[in-house]
């Protein structure tokens, strides 16, 4: 498939290996040599900054998006190609969903996880047919991974859709895995059962309680 943006979420921090940071200033690089456009949250701190920074010294295109409570933070990038200033975080995520062709998670926190697995649950209910991938440096990813595949194991996610999210330590195998990428067609709810009810009458006592 052809990748003309990518949007990359990672840590506001650069973490302790600098595998980190070398392997986002390798992604920013490659995406610029690409003709890859980066679209990324708009900070200029961790590996945010690094990120977009190396896509720009490279001579890249840069979009990023940043909700005003954090601009006003001073840790917007003022140096972008374009900065999207937008009133909320959901309105960000949104907007950052809009403008690429696929997402990609290097390491980062807590956001970093919320971001790439919301719009991996997209693949899931078919809001987007587009790639969802890790650049897993330094195998930051590795016990993730595992806890994944024990959620395949209890037939919390297929099989079929954990196969889907790509994973590579290096940025041109990924490169090379997103545009191989295929959306799969496979129902999300695997125990899928008809549509009866189980307590008869439980409607009706709820509405009947609820009004007392």
């Amino acid at each position: 498939m052809k990748l003309k943006s990518l949007c990359v979420y990672c840590g506001s921090s650069p973490g302790l290996s600098g595998a980190y940071r070398q392997s986002a200033e390798a992604f920013g690089q490659l995406l610029a040599t690409e003709g890859i456009t980066l679209v990324y949250g708009g900070g200029n701190v961790g590996l945010m900054g690094t990120v977009a920074d190396a896509a720009l010294c490279a001579g890249g295109k840069v979009i990023g998006v940043i909700p005003d409570h954090l601009a006003v933070q001073d840790v917007a990038h003022l140096g972008l190609t374009t900065l999207h200033r937008v009133d909320s975080m959901h309105e960000r995520k949104l907007k950052m969903a809009e403008l690429a062709d696929g997402f990609v998670a290097l390491p980062g926190g807590i956001g970093t996880i919320e971001e790439i697995f919301e719009v991996f649950t997209w693949t899931q209910l078919e809001v987007h047919s587009k790639p969802c991938a890790f650049l897993d440096a330094g195998n930051y990813y590795a016990r993730l991974f595992q806890f994944l595949d024990h959620m395949a194991e209890q037939r919390f996610i297929t099989q079929e859709h954990l196969a889907s999210l790509i994973r590579a330590e290096d940025a041109g195998e990924l490169l090379n895995k997103m545009r191989n990428y295929s959306p799969i067609r496979v129902d999300k709810w695997m125990d899928r059962k008809p549509n009866k009810r189980s307590c008869q009458g439980l409607a009706g006592r709820v509405v009947e309680e609820s009004s007392t």
